[in-house]
């Protein structure tokens, strides 16, 4: 009997068996992310540890992790408040432009994030179209900095969230009202803990990405070292200077401290999945 479950299973499968479908898996992750990565750290401890840690905690290198790590963050948080207000307008409210709307949402990742990163500057610098009517700085500050992240990481929490609000039903907030609860109650007690693993979902990715990117904040940072100097610039900087292994201790300390973090947001997505759903 299960022989013939078993061989029914391989005759309705699509793709090919679990064994060679992980070989496959495997395989290709090994060579796109494994390999890279690996050849970091391999990289690194061809060099004195001396040497290593000179580089690493240089307070020039210290105040970049600070500033990528701070902004990082600060635009991940951003973007899920208003990255799930956006995808709650779209899906809850039909009102006319809102497939342009929808559209413009994933503007960021089409456009090179370089010309994303000129067009800030321009628009914030002291004498830009919207600079010049702040009454502080915006572009060559970190607080740009974290404007050009946020630019470029909302569309990964807008396009986490909105399938779920798609799949919930208007009936359980009907029902729920129906029961005495008010709008606040309802958020709390119903939507909120649908939305919770798509929010920290949607924060890890943005946070990910924010972290990493270059093309946008290297116009609009100034890059001034210890005020508004990101560690990837730093690493590229290592890199013209044909300082190898400086580039990759840095580039290391990067992914370690990256990988914590997004193992930490995985382990509370986890954590709400279990209490919530």
């Amino acid at each position: 009997m299960a022989r013939l479950a078993s061989m029914k299973m391989k005759r309705n499968s699509v793709l090919p068996g679990f064994g060679l479908s992980l070989g496959f898996t495997m395989f290709y992750i090994s060579i796109l992310v494994i390999l890279p990565l690996s050849m970091i750290f391999i990289n690194s401890v061809t060099v004195e540890w001396s040497k290593i840690w000179g580089t690493i905690s240089d307070p020039r290198v210290v105040a970049s992790y600070k500033l990528s790590f701070g902004s990082a963050f600060s635009a991940a948080f951003i973007n899920v408040i208003f990255g799930v207000l956006i995808a709650w307008v779209l899906v809850r409210y039909p009102f006319p432009g809102r497939k342009i709307i929808d559209g413009l949402v994933d503007l960021p990742f089409a456009l090179p994030t370089a010309i994303a990163g000129i067009a800030l500057t321009t628009l914030y610098t002291e004498n830009g179209w919207v600079g010049q009517f702040l009454s502080f700085k915006v572009a060559f500050t970190p607080l740009g900095i974290t404007l050009a992240l946020t630019f470029i990481g909302l569309p990964f929490v807008v396009r986490t969230v909105q399938p779920v609000l798609q799949s919930l039903d208007k009936e359980i907030e009907e029902a729920s009202a129906s029961l005495g609860a008010n709008r606040s109650q309802t958020f709390v007690k119903v939507i909120f803990p649908e939305l919770m693993p798509a929010a920290l979902t949607g924060f890890a990715l943005a946070f990910a990405r924010a972290l990493g990117e270059y093309g946008s904040v290297v116009f609009i940072a100034g890059n001034m070292p210890m005020r508004t100097e990101i560690t990837p610039l730093l690493i590229m900087t290592k890199l013209e200077q044909y300082d190898y292994a400086g580039a990759t201790a840095i580039a290391a300390v990067m992914l370690i401290f990256s990988f914590t973090i997004l193992l930490i947001i995985n382990v509370l997505q986890w954590w709400t999945n279990r209490k919530f759903i």
